[in-house]
């Protein structure tokens, strides 16, 4: 079986993880690189193992977290789509599992908010890990007079912090927001559509989903 470390390991992802980022920076948008698929990997298996799935399910969310951006090496619109299928390729050619591939490229596919749908359980935890992933240093240009509104939300999120509460069936996704850089109506201008993505992915375990702001609840 495929396993997490392999996939870290494989230099043609690897290859096409660090090229898709540097697009992406030329086109002026956050992070993608490592530090992006490693946390949306690391945050997808958690959900998967506190949800009660089996080792192998959590292994192939965090296998579909670090691989799904790879389609942003080929252009930003519908990434997730032929990421999916770049994804179809490398894991075949390592003879993966047709169902897990089946798995892990129908959660790859099925990230963007502008398509997608909680399909399985890898997408609906990746959907979460990856929507809930803002942070100050996401922020390529540090330089504040610089800053469109993507950067200002980004950049003024000093900590953030998905939690499964199991308890009360509830996602919660914790931000602690400076706002002498950034309003909150600011996030919400921008990632309406990811919390309701959320939504629905929490929807898929039964679950609710909670955003919290500064220490009040928002949604």
């Amino acid at each position: 079986m495929i396993t997490y470390k392999e996939v870290k390991e494989n230099k043609e992802i690897r290859t096409y993880i660090e090229m898709a980022d540097k697009s992406l920076g030329a086109l002026g948008f956050t992070e993608h690189s490592f530090a992006h698929v490693t946390r949306s990997a690391e945050v997808a298996g958690k959900i998967l193992g506190d949800m009660g799935f089996n080792d192998r399910t959590v292994e192939l969310g965090k296998i579909a977290g670090f691989m799904h951006d790879i389609g942003n090496v080929v252009n930003r619109v519908d990434h997730a789509q032929s990421g999916a299928i770049m994804a179809f390729r490398i894991l075949d050619k390592m003879n993966m599992d047709a169902v897990e591939t089946a798995q892990v490229i129908g959660a790859i596919g099925n990230h963007d908010e502008n398509t997608a749908f909680p399909v399985n359980e890898l997408a609906a935890a990746l959907i979460l890990a990856d929507k809930s992933d803002v942070r100050r240093s996401r922020v390529r240009n540090k330089n504040s007079t610089n800053f469109d509104i993507h950067d200002r939300v980004n950049y003024a999120v000093t900590k953030s912090e998905l939690i499964t509460d199991i308890e009360n069936k509830t996602f919660v996704l914790n931000l602690e927001i400076d706002e002498t850089i950034s309003h909150i109506s600011e996030y919400f201008e921008i990632f309406l559509n990811r919390m309701l993505l959320c939504r629905r992915a929490a929807g898929y375990f039964n679950m609710n989903f909670e955003l919290n702001m500064n220490g009040v609840r928002v949604m």
